[in-house]
């Protein structure tokens, strides 16, 4: 009886043991491949309750879900010789279970070392602004290398590849900070350009309708102190332009007299200037006097009886003779050793007097 009993436990516990071995559940995101005797059955399975030989046969499940994985930093040159370091992420699945298991070891690793050669090859394909400015379109060229080597051998679709940072070196952030700030300071200045000249334009219409009529100008300065005056100041400057004082000079009792007015405004007379008409007057009488002695020199050097009479003139001059000068004797010249030269120092010798002379 007691091995009636531990027979029919032995076989419970193989029942149970195959049954394990036989049902299979696989999930709503996953497939099955099931292999006999190490061979691959055609088609794998799909999600639910399955059944499977429990000796020689095998069911290895496959995810298909989409797997986001990122790329480790890449440092490499762009095609202008830049040195960046780049980093990305891949968003990958599996289409087809069969391709994925067999034709490649862990297609996991083998996608991340395929996006990480050609994250570098894309690196040197491009430039700079490239990467900055135009990421969409290095995200699809990349998208395209990674998956031209993966889904038809390895049966693994990449969706999507995506830079995530691109690092450049201070220098560069510094030089493309000075670019930014320059290319802003331009832009500024040609607003602020543009305004003036805008500006100018409207004064210069503005202008021109305040000339037609003197009026508009004393309109607007009365404006611009109404202004000025409403903000609480407690002195006011107003300035008095020359036309304003022409303006009323108008219309003085003694301005009718001066002549009619030509065009929309009257002329202004000014004063005469009596000064000029002197000078005008010395200059005339220099000039003529000028001319005469330039006419009398000229007679007097064409004449050649102009030196002869010259030299008659000076005979008839009365010269009075000059009586010859008599010559000093020793004595009188104090000739060094002389009576007269000793007397002379004597007298030099004696103190003067309030009269000038010595006394002994």
């Amino acid at each position: 009886m007691d091995a009636v009993i531990a027979v029919v436990v032995i076989v419970v516990l193989l029942g149970i043991i195959a049954a394990g071995r036989m049902i299979k559940v696989i999930q709503q995101y996953e497939e099955g491949i099931v292999f006999r005797f190490g061979q691959v059955l055609p088609g794998p399975r799909g999600p639910g309750l399955h059944l499977i030989r429990p000796i020689g046969d095998k069911l290895v499940k496959v995810n298909r879900q989409i797997i986001a994985m990122g790329v480790p930093a890449q440092e490499g040159i762009t095609r202008d010789n830049v040195s960046v370091r780049v980093d990305a992420v891949v968003y990958f699945k599996v289409v087809d279970p069969i391709k994925a298991t067999i034709n490649v070891y862990d297609y996991q690793n083998a996608i991340s070392q395929r996006a990480q050669t050609s994250l570098r090859s894309i690196i040197g394909q491009s430039e700079m602004d490239e990467l900055l400015a135009e990421r969409d379109e290095v995200n699809r060229r990349l998208c395209a290398i990674i998956d031209a080597g993966t889904e038809g051998p390895w049966g693994v679709k990449v969706d999507s590849v995506e830079i995530k940072d691109v690092s450049l070196p201070e220098g560069m952030k510094r030089s493309m900070s000075r670019q930014a700030e320059a290319e802003r300071e331009r832009r500024a200045r040609i607003i602020t350009a543009d305004g003036e000249f805008q500006a100018s334009k409207r004064l210069a219409a503005a202008a021109n309708v305040m000339a037609r009529d003197p009026a508009a100008l004393q309109l607007r300065l009365l404006q611009t102190v109404v202004e000025v005056a409403a903000e609480r100041n407690s002195t006011l400057v107003m300035p008095l332009p020359v036309e304003l004082l022409r303006f009323f000079d108008r219309f003085t009792p003694g301005s009718a007299d001066i002549g009619p007015a030509t065009g929309s405004a009257a002329a202004v007379s000014e004063p005469a200037d009596i000064g000029d008409d002197e000078v005008k007057a010395l200059e005339s009488q220099a000039r003529a006097d000028a001319s005469t002695m330039a006419d009398a020199a000229g007679s007097a050097i064409e004449n050649p009886d102009g030196p002869a009479a010259i030299g008659s003139a000076a005979d008839t001059l009365d010269i009075p003779d000059v009586p010859d000068i008599p010559e000093l004797s020793p004595e009188e010249k104090g000739d060094i050793g002389t009576v007269h030269h000793g007397s002379r120092s004597k007298h030099d010798d004696l103190p003067a007097t309030g009269d000038g002379t010595g006394t002994a």
